[in-house]
């Protein structure tokens, strides 16, 4: 009898200090530490963060509906996870994560539109379109949204229609440094396939 309790009471003393261990294990390191600070943890877009670093940004209109409570300010969610490994060139991995996050989320349109720029990065423009579309149910057609969508035209080597969308971006939002860059790229791209013309 004494020898069970001693063992009941040995295995609840190893729980106990398992609970107050500090080693939570996260999607991308299951060995690290939840203190540990040696990953970068992206800003939202509340903290001056933004969306596709190629493409321009999609921020949460405050008091949204559609955004989702807290979503991607923690280090540890599919976005932030997801716009990490964008950043970092890993798209196919930014897309496992982003997919997850619509997934889970599925009326958070900055989910949407960074998962839209993982799959033109990934040269999916049909999945692309699709994500597009899901965000446009959101938040319309805002800017920022043809603003990437003109982009993912570009890519796609598709100048007339990413012309169209750029412009009316801009006709929006005459302003916004994204959107003349992506016009400038469009100027370009056409510039060079005339030249090979």
């Amino acid at each position: 009898m004494r020898l069970r309790i001693g063992r009941i009471a040995l295995g609840a003393a190893g729980l106990l200090w398992l609970a107050a261990c500090a080693t939570l294990s996260t999607p991308d390191n299951p060995f690290a530490k939840t203190t540990d600070k040696t990953t970068d943890s992206p800003k939202s877009p509340a903290e001056g963060g933004k969306t596709a670093d190629t493409t321009g940004s999609v921020d949460k209109p405050p008091d949204s509906p559609f955004a989702a409570p807290m979503l991607g300010d923690n280090p540890n969610d599919d976005l932030s996870i997801g716009k990490k490994y964008f950043r970092q060139g890993s798209y196919g991995l930014a897309e496992r994560h982003f997919r997850k996050a619509v997934e889970l989320h599925p009326r958070d349109a900055e989910s949407w539109v960074d998962l839209a720029a993982a799959y033109d990065k990934l040269r999916r423009f049909d999945l692309a379109d699709r994500a597009y579309d899901q965000a446009a149910k959101l938040i319309g057609a805002s800017p920022e949204l043809m603003n990437n969508r003109g982009f993912s035209y570009l890519l796609r080597g598709d100048y007339r229609r990413a012309r169209e969308t750029l412009l009316a971006a801009q006709a929006r939002d005459p302003k916004n440094p994204y959107i003349a860059n992506n016009l400038r790229l469009l100027a370009e791209s056409e510039r060079k396939a005339k030249q090979l013309n």
